[in-house]
């Protein structure tokens, strides 16, 4: 089975080509489509007819529930381009994710950044994800919200500007300029899909390194030294919290980092999503909160995932850009400073696939 879908390089829909046109019926005939398809691909691989409607229904879950970027991506003339391959060779994979609080935003603010106009929206999370071509880890590189960087046509700003400046393309972009390296792949969740998905796995056990009491939260949560096992609610809390520290969002992202560590453990150590049952409730649980690009569509998702299928949560290796501390912009913002000469190491590691030595030589196995 393994050989039949590592053949098949079937080329994905061009980046930012419209895939869903509103909620009518051309996008669920489009939707019916894709389902389709990835029932045919497990007829394909000859699985037995009940796994087959098994498959059939997770991507009706997932195409039906989440919500498509139609233009997730700046125009072709202003993106970096993807290096040259001979057809059929695999190569890495970079994802960037944006995480956003629903308690920020405005009543559309989020469907016009998803539109790629301006909005008052910002993001809270931004990640690069770099999965190396052999599929064997999984690299996750956290931006600062407040780090300072030059936004195409706006000038120097904190990054986490862009999303309101020019919605999900403009953030494509000024992460591409910023790290030389092409996006592939756009995925955007809002903070309650953790919640959403920590309570699906049963909760989640996460060493807390710097034991905090979540001020800001719509209940008093207390996080001691050590294992602590979280609901939702909790595991919210966690990756919400910033005020509590000394270095503020620091912390916070270095949180972050640590729920999804815990997720991952929950994920693929114990084998939760091998189990039908919990799979289906993962799945239905996270696809509303779920925003992706066109080409992620519920066959491209599930031949990701089937790639992945050896990777445990120890190949999982998850850092912050480097930075060179705080400073104050000329217009007096409290701003975070890149590192540069540290950054530019990293765009030499992605752009050689050679991030896992990088992360060695840096001792990154536990964060930064």
């Amino acid at each position: 089975m393994s050989n039949l879908l590592e053949v098949d390089h079937a080329a994905p829909p061009e980046p930012g080509t419209p895939e869903r046109q509103g909620r009518g019926g051309t996008a669920r005939l489009k939707r019916r489509r894709r389902a389709l398809l990835f029932g045919i691909l497990a007829l394909v691989l000859m699985v037995p007819g009940s796994v087959g409607a098994y498959l059939y229904t997770l991507a009706h879950v997932y195409d039906s529930q989440t919500v498509t970027l139609q233009d997730a991506f700046p125009p072709e003339a202003v993106r970096i381009q993807a290096p040259e391959v001979p057809a059929g060779v695999a190569t890495a994979l970079n994802i960037l994710v944006l995480g956003s609080d629903s308690r920020d935003a405005s009543a559309g603010a989020g469907a016009k950044a998803a539109a790629g106009t301006a909005s008052n929206q910002r993001s809270d999370t931004l990640m690069l994800v770099h999965i190396p071509a052999d599929r064997s880890q999984i690299y996750s590189i956290s931006l600062m919200r407040d780090l300072w960087v030059t936004i195409p046509d706006h000038g120097e700003a904190k990054i986490n500007a862009a999303l309101a400046y020019g919605g999900v393309p403009l953030v494509v972009q000024t992460v591409e300029s910023l790290l030389q390296q092409r996006i592939d792949q756009v995925v955007s969740i809002d903070f309650a899909g953790f919640k959403a998905l920590v309570d699906a796995l049963g909760g989640v056990k996460v060493d807390v390194k710097v034991p905090f009491t979540a001020v800001r939260a719509t209940s008093s949560y207390v996080f001691k030294e050590g294992p602590n096992t979280l609901n939702g609610a909790k595991a919210l809390a966690f990756v919400r919290e910033r005020y509590a520290f000394a270095d503020g969002d620091y912390q916070r992202v270095r949180n972050q980092q640590l729920l999804l560590k815990a997720v991952m453990a929950k994920t693929f150590d114990t084998g939760a999503l091998r189990n039908p049952a919990t799979l289906q409730k993962v799945l239905s649980s996270v696809s509303p909160y779920l925003s992706v690009a066109p080409a992620l569509d519920p066959v491209e998702a599930g031949r990701l995932a089937f790639s992945l299928r050896d990777v445990q949560s120890q190949d999982a290796v998850a850092f912050t850009l480097p930075t060179a501390g705080i400073g104050t912009s000329a217009d007096g913002q409290s701003i975070v400073l890149p590192d540069w000469a540290a950054i530019e190491e990293i765009k030499a590691a992605l752009s050689g696939d050679r991030l896992g030595d990088y992360a060695a030589a840096k001792s990154l196995g536990n964060g930064n």
